[in-house]
């Protein structure tokens, strides 16, 4: 039965791998901050549209964390590294394509609205980011591997490793340090891939080390494995199109409250990155409720995958509620970190942005539950429905934005209104159909 400590092996590296994460993210915008409230807002929508970008095939990565875990659970080490390869084969496959969407979103950023300055800093963060998209495809290709085994240290050192790479890049890139011309939007970009390149390098050093080739076969399963790739694919394509379509809405979303005013997109800007603080690193518990639930089920032992949900359940819980305090009673300090450095001192902006940062904290709940119960289901194999019903949700919700913002010309909090509403349904929508579905009958195993 699996016990808190087995959460924590798990959960805690992966946490901290995905705090790192958000660490690069918080720093960068802070730096670029200094910049002014187009490069902050920039730096969000160039990201954030670079998750986009990908996000169909790391989607589908993301899936090779349950594809071996099941066969690590059921015994089949060679199907292990064999679901790995199949993995990086797809990473260099869809790289080109990803090079293709430089031209599509300068086309979308301009139909919806930004003016031309702003396109000009959004894509110069945009475009870097997809030449060196290989970096990060690669790097979750491999992490779905070790994040299966449930070797998640590895992986949260890889991680740091990056951090520590990132955050000086980014302060030399961005500023002209150490004689460095200072390069801004685009030294935020080129430091953040160094990053990347980084945690792959060392995750793929550890793939084809002495004890991985022993154990698992890691350089003799190199091959093309037509039933892995199909079941890569079948299982996969699902969980990728649930990421892309997702977060294609999400980015949306962020689109349309931009439009509103440079303040708005400033202040909306401060609030999601101080939730990323909260919500990203819950994605590395997520990913502990996938792991292990696939190793129960992989075992063909439903208690306890049951009891594995439960405690992934409530280590997330424990997590979110710091937040919840943090963002109800510490908003405005929070917040003065960033308006302080804007121009004109960021009255409008701080006042509006610890509004929406308290109304955050009434959906942080909500936000763990659904990442647990979601990585629980993907982890038994259930990724349609999952899918199906985190799609609907987000473009409906979309949909109800779009009509704020764009018909009924709402305010701005009106719409964020409507975002939290949205997460707390997603979460109860989970819940349900861990409750109620047929999870409990799936195996991905042969």
């Amino acid at each position: 039965m699996p016990r808190l400590r087995d959460i924590g092996i798990i959960a805690f590296p992966m946490v901290v791998s995905q705090a790192s994460e958000t660490v690069n993210y918080f720093v960068d915008r802070l730096f670029l901050s200094h910049l002014g409230k187009l490069y902050i807002a920039g730096a969000l929508t160039g990201g954030i549209t670079a998750i986009w970008a990908s996000s169909f095939f790391v989607g589908i990565f993301m899936f090779v964390n349950a594809l071996v875990a099941q066969h690590h659970g059921a015994g089949k080490h060679s199907g292990c590294a064999r679901a790995a390869a199949q993995a990086v084969r797809l990473a260099f496959m869809s790289w080109p394509l990803l090079l293709l969407t430089i031209p599509l979103v300068r086309f979308l950023l301009g139909t919806l609205g930004h003016r031309a300055d702003q396109i000009a800093i959004e894509m110069s963060y945009f475009s870097i980011l997809m030449y060196g998209a290989l970096f990060n495809l690669l790097r979750y290709a491999l992490t779905g591997f070790f994040t299966g085994l449930g070797r998640t240290r590895i992986v949260m050192l890889a991680n740091i490793a990056g951090m520590l790479v990132n955050i000086p890049a980014n302060w030399i890139l961005i500023f002209g340090r150490l004689g460095v011309p200072a390069l801004g939007m685009r030294g935020a970009a080129i430091g953040s891939l160094c990053g990347s390149a980084v945690i792959m390098l060392i995750l793929m050093a550890v793939y084809f080390s002495k004890p991985y080739r022993r154990e698992f076969n890691t350089a003799g399963e190199l091959g093309f494995d037509k039933s892995l790739m199909k079941k890569l694919l079948e299982y996969g394509t699902p969980a990728g199109l649930e990421f892309f379509l997702n977060i294609s809405a999400f980015n949306l979303f962020i689109q349309l409250m931009h439009s509103y005013s440079a303040d708005t997109a400033a202040a909306v800007t401060i609030a999601l990155n101080y939730d990323m603080l909260a919500f990203v690193p819950m994605m590395g518990v997520g990913f502990a409720a996938t792991t292990l639930t696939g190793r129960c089920m992989g075992a063909g032992n439903l208690k306890a995958a049951e009891r594995a949900i439960r405690l992934n359940l409530y280590t997330a819980w424990s997590y979110a509620a710091i937040f919840v305090l943090l963002f109800s009673f510490g908003a405005g300090p929070l917040v003065n970190v960033f308006a302080e450095r804007l121009e004109g001192g960021g009255a409008a902006v701080a006042a509006m942005a610890k509004t929406m940062l308290r109304l955050a904290a009434v959906y942080v709940l909500a936000d763990a539950t659904q990442v647990i119960f979601a990585g629980a289901l993907r982890g038994a194999g259930d990724t349609k429905f999952v899918m199906r019903m985190s799609v609907i949700l987000h473009w409906a919700f979309v949909g109800i934005i779009f009509y704020t913002v764009k018909i009924a010309a709402l305010p701005a909090l009106t719409s964020w209104y409507v975002f939290i509403g949205f997460a707390l349904l997603l979460g109860v929508a989970m819940f349900l159909r861990y409750r109620f579905g047929k999870w409990r009958e799936l195996s991905l195993v042969d």
